[in-house]
């Protein structure tokens, strides 16, 4: 059984290594569906606009179309989740404010899963395991799928893989 655990984290390392956290990650929540004729309907055209351009690895422009969102709608959970995904992917000067906005989609909606995912791997960029690995067992709660992934990057960074291998674009 031991060598069978062993075999499977194998694989599974092995795997997210070879996708390097696909960029398909920072879309998890699909465009919203447009609310027309009430005041959140601005907010909502814009988040779906952004997570197109996350699509596109645009990050700044998604970056944008997120704060033009919360703008219209601060309360849009999402909106912020995405919004830290796009300043992450934008480099380490953003991980503070990457990280407000991660707690804050996720003190508007403790049990969207994504945002446990995202705010795991920027911990786990910060070197942050302990906090890593408690949003890893939250995750386990919410979606077992994600929270594979993220065991993936937190046992891929305690290996050493983090310059070469899972969170390489992101240092």
């Amino acid at each position: 059984m031991k060598s069978l655990r062993k075999a499977s984290a194998a694989v599974l390392l092995a795997g997210a290594l070879a996708v390097a956290i696909p960029p398909a990650w920072a879309v998890e929540s699909d465009p919203l569906p447009v609310p027309t004729g009430t005041p959140r309907e601005k907010a909502v055209i814009a988040y779906n606009e952004g997570v197109a351009l996350l699509l596109d690895r645009r990050y700044a422009a998604a970056q944008a179309k997120f704060e033009a969102a919360l703008a219209q709608d601060e309360k849009l959970a999402e909106a912020h989740n995405n919004l830290a995904f796009a300043l992450r992917m934008q480099g380490a000067q953003n991980f503070d404010r990457a990280l407000r906005h991660y707690n804050r989609a996720l003190e508007l909606k403790p049990d969207l899963a994504q945002a446990y995912m995202y705010r795991g791997v920027l911990f786990t960029q910060m070197g942050d395991m302990a906090r890593a690995r408690a949003d890893h067992e939250r995750l386990r709660k919410l979606d077992p799928r994600l929270a594979a992934e993220l065991e993936a990057v937190i046992v891929g960074r305690a290996r050493g893989y983090g310059r070469a291998g899972i969170t390489a674009q992101f240092e």
